[in-house]
């Protein structure tokens, strides 16, 4: 998902939208990965021409390309690259939210218990060995940019950074995850569980552990067949419920997670009796296609006095 707003340097990607041409290469993309040779038949148009277009939907980032090599030839394979855009428009100044805003790497755990099959590592190389718990207590994980695991849990804690009179009216967090196959799979269910200060804001179903092409951050030395990219989720747990990208996912609310402690925790992980077994994926910066640690927001008012 792109997170846009009025800054200029989204330009590239309205202008990218507006022309009746580019929205119709995305509607083909949407359907199925095409070369350059296949677009331009299916709209009647010059293979020179569609090249421009797809130029331009490349450098807002919104398809990806590939040279492949097939039936004796060289062809330039497309595919979209995101599947939403989010635009945030600007508010009066009277009116903008108030919030505190903690980024958090990936591998700052405090707590955590996971089973094979699993790893870490940090954009530069492998800590320890696959399939061995016990380097996820390795210092070095603290550099860490993804995690994996079958099932289990990790727990994260972060500062309460709420001043005396400031009412908390929501809780954010932004976070790049997927399951976890041996290998990849697109179709490998996983039900992941989210708990903030020990009660639990909901679970959901992740449909698979990507990697039909390489993440847009995935370090050089990443090899082809692991984890690449998961879907970037939002929670947002505000006074009438929690909500997953826009959509109910409990009915916790704000008041029911005890935000008056000095510091909070968050646990996010695969039950031994979930349905879908079937492990997470936690991406950090240098990995993925968001390169972006779990971002913590909680939104507060101010008591009048």
């Amino acid at each position: 998902m792109i997170e846009a707003n009025t800054d200029s340097r989204w330009l590239p990607l309205y202008e990218a939208l507006a022309s009746e041409v580019r929205l119709a290469i995305v509607k083909l993309l949407a359907n199925a990965t095409m070369n350059v040779k296949d677009i331009a038949s299916a709209l009647g148009l010059s293979s020179a021409i569609v090249t421009m277009h797809i130029r331009k939907l490349e450098e807002a980032g919104l398809v990806k390309t590939a040279k492949v090599r097939k039936d004796g030839g060289t062809h330039k394979m497309c595919e979209l690259a995101e599947r939403s855009i989010t635009i945030e428009l600007p508010q009066k100044d009277s009116d903008k939210s108030k919030y505190h805003e903690t980024s958090v790497p990936v591998g700052h755990y405090t707590e955590y218990e996971i089973f094979p099959t699993c790893g870490i590592a940090t954009s530069e190389h492998l800590i320890g060995q696959y399939d061995d718990p016990r380097y996820f207590m390795e210092p070095e994980r603290m550099n860490a940019g993804i995690l994996w695991f079958g099932r289990g849990y990790v727990e994260y804690k972060l500062p309460n950074y709420l001043l005396t009179g400031q009412r908390p009216s929501a809780l954010e967090i932004t976070l790049e995850i997927g399951s976890e196959a041996p290998g990849i799979s697109d179709n490998w269910p996983s039900d992941i569980s989210f708990e903030i200060n020990g009660c639990e804001i909901g679970s959901w179903t992740s449909p698979g552990d990507y990697g039909k092409h390489r993440g847009r951050f995935s370090p050089n030395w990443w090899p082809d067949y692991i984890n690449q990219y998961g879907l970037l989720k939002r929670i947002r747990i505000q006074e009438d419920g929690t909500y997953l990208d826009g959509q109910p996912l409990s009915a916790s609310t704000i008041h029911d997670i005890a935000l008056e402690r000095n510091y909070w925790t968050f646990r996010l992980g695969v039950k031994p009796d979930a349905e879908h077994i079937g492990g997470l994926t936690l991406y950090g910066k240098g990995f993925g296609n968001y390169n972006h640690d779990i971002l913590f927001k909680v939104y507060y008012e101010t008591a009048r006095v």
